[in-house]
């Protein structure tokens, strides 16, 4: 048995069924092209309503037979403006079909996690992202990573997750192995006479620099107005004092 993002395939599973969002004005099936937020929206509830595991959504039209080749840039803005529609209406796992590593880089960096590519990762020559930024640079690589594919839905929801920072996340991961191998039993009279206590370096740094840029490039007025609450370092303590009382 194995798993895409969270959900288990293979072995006693059912079939598990993609639903296909079609962005490219291009294609050559017109009836299958969703662009505007109303009818992307609207198939991705329609998608999910008829049995949907999956959304996956692409921005450029691959047929052999026809010219439909268009910018990194065009095929960028139309997937990552149907990713933050899909990811407003639907806590389904997200597919982005590319065969652009940069393209791919924008997904993955926007929370979506699988890449369907047809060319077998062979199209384009840059390589693709095995972690959550480029590392072909550095010249030491000693890490870990932990995929979003394992994270449990049940501590930290998928759409809970968009409103905070990884380092929230991964701390509520660890403050509920904590409390399970503690044995801590929580009641109502000791919950006051307890309190957290979370070391995290610096906090939500990929955030800040994110919003940063945010604001260098296109200004105040689209800063997310969870831009604070998901990256104080002190914000962790806050989240899992809430979530256990």
């Amino acid at each position: 048995m194995a798993k895409i993002a969270n959900i288990s395939v293979g072995g006693q599973n059912p079939v598990r069924i993609m639903g296909i969002l079609n962005t490219s004005p291009e294609s050559f099936y017109k009836k299958s092209i969703n662009t505007s937020r109303t009818k992307i929206k609207n198939a991705v509830i329609q998608m999910e309503n008829d049995g949907a595991d999956f959304i996956d959504v692409g921005g450029m039209s691959t047929a052999p037979y026809l010219s439909t080749m268009v910018s990194e840039k065009i095929e960028s803005k139309r997937v990552l403006d149907a990713i933050k529609i899909i990811q407003n209406t639907t806590n389904l796992p997200i597919s982005v079909d590319t065969c652009r590593s940069n393209v791919a880089k924008i997904a993955l960096e926007n929370d979506v996690e699988i890449i369907n590519d047809i060319s077998g990762l062979k199209y384009d020559k840059k390589k693709y992202l095995l972690c959550k930024f480029d590392v072909n640079n550095y010249p030491c690589k000693i890490a870990g990573s932990i995929e979003d594919s394992l994270i449990n839905d049940e501590i930290v929801s998928s759409r809970e997750r968009r409103k905070i920072d990884r380092f929230i996340t991964l701390g509520l991961i660890a403050a509920n192995e904590a409390i399970k191998d503690s044995g801590f039993i929580l009641e109502d009279e000791s919950s006051f006479r307890s309190g957290v206590m979370v070391g995290s370096g610096i906090g939500g740094l990929d955030t800040i620099y994110k919003n940063s840029s945010i604001l260098d490039n296109q200004g105040i007025r689209k800063i997310s107005p969870f831009f604070i609450p998901s990256s104080l370092i002190n914000l962790l303590s806050g989240h899992i004092s809430i979530k256990y009382n």
